[in-house]
């Protein structure tokens, strides 16, 4: 900003005479007149153009300088133009000199001619002529010289005339300076500017009141006396602000926390301030801030406790999921810890886990809202606290806050064997021997040691004991084997342990031929006592079917070839049937019960033979447990006796926790009962039906984990169900799914999901394979097509599979390589599983053991499950003859309702003006609700129907 200069001398403004000195004396004449407002003003003339060598100087009084180091004169004068004078003189001039002279006093007036420096030769822009007299116009120039640097107080300014007709009319004599002024609430001072009209000068400033420097202000003063180029600021400090270039205080109830705030702020929530200036707000009582918070947010308390905690068990692993509680105190750093206790069943006490368990991803520290605890004890009472704290809940001192879940872990197969050593060892044998496994998870039943020589591992032996030790003869000298050992439990066998390698000992040459005599008799001796235990085992196995019970032997060895059995082996599943006496086999597989034992409470449902019923069994020494007890109507028949109790005699030969365990029969009165444990939650499909869309994917992937371990168990066992779907799968209170229904041979005949075949006899054609449907080739590999069907049935919460096409169609379709599209909302990692496991090819099928470990991957990688199939994928594969309901041809809105059994909302649709099928394929689960559909389920259902409708419409086959 240039603002207005400082006069040091105004000849226009001296009132009275100048007292300038004229030399020589009739040179310059000073002249009084007024301006063009009548103001007296000073005027110094000379014109001695007549005369030649002119020098006519006038010289000021001392001007003060006042600090300045350069100063400026502006000169007003008119000048005559020599041309206009009377013949045109040749002396006549039109310029003049300015000169000066630096002085510290007065005493220096008395200057000769040569001391002074000269400033400039002054000419005139414009010049008067004798015309311009006539009229009176004077023609004023105006001219602005600087001087400097200039070193002393002061100094005099000389004007000499060569000899020109010249009026000097006003001289002012001004310097600049930069004004003080408040920038960035730093105070800048009146500042004369430099010597150098080039130069800038930095000025430091002051912080004004209640202010700092956050970097030292400066400015620079430019030679025209203009502020340039601010560096640095002052700022406000805290518990003030600025306003109007002044920082003000902040009033009670508003803060400023530091310098770097650009003004006072209300306190945050649950804070206050009582007292002016305050940098920061105290909390209220019961809130809290930690160190770290920044001082504008809110004070916070400790979360309340987690919400919903649930938990899913399976073997020894538990899976526990929560939701993040109602009130988290107003932070968003929450996490969780889990506490875990052991307890004891009798006197319900509990310590620490210790080393029990691993945490998947981790035990404290949790940001999200599930963890996987695996590797627990077996058949163990565990109490899981969940604990949520936040970053404020150390400062408040308060109870922690959690939930509590108690879990009880099931049957599991043992840990892998991890140390296995070499004991005595020939040229033809290898003792080894090995160490319990680390979780046996149960009583330890038997071992199972595979070997093989290296490089031939298509051509291996097994080994059964229940010694930790064996001897493995038979081997060629000087040769490596590869052992493996796996342990087995009630729960089923553990994994083999990794591969140990040992070598037999070098061949030794006898010495003579006769050194092989005695080794030749007693080859033909042992091969004689081979072949008489061979020929007695096939004889007695031929006669009875052979029983495992009835020959128990510390160690069974079997030989493969290429995945065959070389020699006969040993069948863990026994089928009763093969008995001669049915009653045998239920003897030997079931324990009998008392009927004392037996309470009957209540009718549950009925059977094919009679009534099934709940109740409580208390055997002697034991306490009472919940049962289910299927009875046998009376007036039966011998055969149904026995296909009642044949169901019996097969699932008293299964131990798994995901299998309905049998607690007995009551075969010595009437009537006949069969007694199972009770589960609460009853079957599978009813059970998901009644909750639809009330469970989280991994607690529905878990009810899958569980279903998919029995069947492992049933396969490693040798054991078909061929009627595995939802209806034959029971649920407890825990969500532990298992596995019944063994009786396919008698069940089908009366079933509704059943269809005859050319060959006689009833199959569940929705659940059932190609290959049994066509050719009665049952296998563990078409219970996988039946356990794809039934993966679709819990991600559909019991959807009718091929809703209502019959089973004729379902048949046709099937073949035609027609699969069920994906459930509403069904992550596409499941469904993948259910496409491998309808495979046309049975041998392109997943194993029981394969899909185990697949769901096992998902669930302890949740996110792996957020991605989604989307509606076209869902319907890609519908074929226009066989589709769902989405290629129907629909003639009205009831009838679409009717066909997916929503009839229920008929009058809600028509209300609502929703009364063509046009209508219905736009609509979103947001017109849904406001129609009335309120249940989840009904909504996932609907809209599930809706999608299917639309693909079909753009694919043109369904008519709009």
């Amino acid at each position: 900003m240039i603002l207005c200069p400082l006069n040091l001398l105004d000849s226009r403004a001296v009132i009275g005479d100048l007292g300038w000195i004229a030399y020589p004396k009739n040179g310059w004449e000073e002249i009084g007149e007024v301006d063009e407002n009548y103001s007296p003003i000073h005027t110094y003339q000379v014109c001695k153009v007549m005369e030649n060598n002119q020098n006519n100087w006038l010289q000021t009084n001392w001007i003060l300088n006042e600090g300045a180091q350069r100063v400026f004169i502006e000169l007003k004068f008119t000048l005559r133009d020599c041309n206009s004078l009377p013949g045109g003189l040749g002396t006549c001039k039109e310029t003049f000199n300015m000169y000066y002279f630096e002085s510290d006093d007065e005493e220096g007036r008395n200057v000769r001619e040569s001391q002074y420096t000269k400033i400039d030769t002054i000419a005139a822009d414009e010049s008067f002529t004798e015309l311009d007299l006539g009229d009176r116009v004077m023609k004023l120039n105006t001219e602005v010289r600087d001087v400097g640097p200039l070193s002393k107080k002061g100094f005099y300014l000389a004007f000499q005339d060569v000899g020109a007709c010249i009026a000097l009319v006003s001289v002012r004599v001004y310097y600049k300076k930069c004004p003080s002024v408040i920038r960035n609430l730093a105070l800048f001072p009146d500042t004369i500017t430099g010597a150098d009209s080039s130069q800038l000068l930095e000025v430091s400033g002051s912080c004004v009141n209640n202010s700092v420097a956050d970097e030292p202000p400066r400015m620079h003063c430019s030679a025209e006396g203009e502020w340039l180029v601010p560096i640095g600021k002052c700022m406000c400090q805290a518990g003030f602000e600025e306003k109007n270039n002044t920082c003000q205080v902040c009033r009670p109830g508003f803060f400023r926390a530091s310098t770097q705030s650009l003004a006072c702020s209300k306190c945050p929530p649950h804070s206050y301030t009582h007292r002016d200036a305050s940098t920061a707000c105290v909390c209220e009582d019961g809130y809290f801030r930690r160190d770290s918070d920044p001082p504008n947010m809110a004070c916070t308390r400790p979360p309340s406790a987690p919400r919903s905690a649930i938990s899913n068990v399976n073997e020894t692993s538990v899976f526990l999921e929560w939701l993040s509680p109602a009130d988290t105190g107003g932070r968003k750093d929450l996490t969780y810890n889990i506490i875990c206790k052991k307890c004891s069943t009798d006197s319900q006490l509990c310590e620490e886990c210790g080393n029990h368990g691993r945490y998947l991803p981790q035990q404290t520290g949790l940001s999200n809202t599930s963890v996987m605890v695996v590797d627990l004890l077996a058949h163990t009472n565990y109490t899981f606290e969940v604990e949520v704290v936040n970053g404020v809940s150390l400062l408040a001192k308060l109870p922690r806050q959690f939930v509590t879940l108690n879990v009880t872990t099931n049957q599991a197969a043992p840990s892998p064997i991890s140390i296995v050593k070499k004991g005595k060892t020939t040229k033809n044998s290898i003792g080894v021997s090995w160490q319990e496994p680390d979780r046996p998870n149960g009583i330890i039943l038997e071992y199972e040691i595979k070997y093989f020589e290296k490089g031939q591992e298509t051509s291996y032996t097994i080994i059964k004991s229940k010694d930790t030790e064996i001897t493995a003869d038979g081997l060629k000298p000087a040769s490596v084997y590869i052992f493996q050992i796996r342990a087995r439990t009630a729960a089923g066998y553990g994994g083999f342990s990794r591969r140990f390698e040992f070598e037999t000992s070098p061949f030794l040459a006898a010495s003579s031929d006769q050194s092989q005599v005695p080794i030749i008799a007693v080859s033909v001796t042992v091969g004689v006592i081979l072949l008489a235990v061979v020929t007695g085992f096939l004889l007695s196995g031929r006669r009875c079917g052979y029983s495992k019970a009835k020959q128990d032997p510390e160690e069974e060895k079997m030989h493969f070839h290429n995945g065959h059995i070389k020699l006969p082996g040993v069948r863990t599943y026994i089928d009763p049937h093969t008995y001669e006496d049915p009653n045998q086999a239920v003897h030997e597989f079931a324990k009998e019960i008392d009927a004392s034992c037996i309470t009957i409470e209540r009718v549950i449902g009925a059977g094919e033979f009679g009534e099934v019923c709940s109740g409580r069994l208390k055997l002697p020494g034991k306490r009472e447990i919940p049962v289910a007890i299927k009875t046998l109507k009376a007036g039966y028949t011998d055969k149904q006796r026995r296909d009642f109790l044949g169901e019996a005699s097969i699932m008293g030969q299964f131990d798994h926790p995901n299998i309905i365990h049998l607690e007995g029969v009551v075969t010595k009165s009437k009537p006949v009962m069969i007694v199972t444990e009770y589960m609460e939650n009853g079957s599978l499909d009813t059970f998901l039906k009644k909750n639809d869309g009330q469970f989280t994917v991994i607690q529905l992937v878990g009810m899958l984990r569980g279903i998919a371990s029995g069947m492992r168990y049933l396969s490693d066992m040798g054991f078909v169900h061929r009627d595995l779907a939802a209806r034959n799968t029971l649920v407890n209170s825990n969500l532990v799914c298992k596995v019944s229904d063994f009786g396919l041979s008698r069940i089908l005949e009366d079933d509704p999901e059943a269809a005859y075949t050319t060959r006689g006899g009833k199959i569940p054609i929705r659940w059932t394979a190609p290959e049994a449907i066509a050719f009665r080739k049952f296998t563990s590999a078409s219970d996988v097509w039946s356990y794809g069907i039934v993966m679709w049935e819990v991600m559909s919460y019991g959807e009718r599979p091929y809703w209502e096409m019959s089973n004729q169609d379902v048949i046709k379709a099937v073949e035609e390589g027609y699969r069920l599209p994906g459930p509403m909302d069904c992550p596409a990692a499941l469904y993948q599983l259910m496409m491998d496991c309808w495979q046309k090819d049975r041998n392109s099928r997943p194993k029981f053991e394969e899909i185990v470990s697949i769901l096992d991957k998902l669930i302890r990688n949740p996110s792996s499950l957020k991605t989604l199939i989307n509606a076209s994928n869902r319907v890609s594969n519908i074929l226009v003859e066989h589709g769902s309901l989405g290629n129907c041809v629909f003639k009205s809105v009831d009838e679409w309702l009717e066909a997916i059994k929503m009839d229920r909302y008929t009058e809600h649709f028509m209300e609502n003006g929703y009364n063509s099928v046009d209508a219905v394929a736009q609509m979103t689960a947001d017109d849904l609700r406001r129609v009335g559909v309120n249940l989840a389920g009904h909504q996932k259902k609907i809209i599930s129907s809706i999608q299917e409708m639309r693909v079909q419409m753009l694919n043109g086959t369904v008519p709009v």
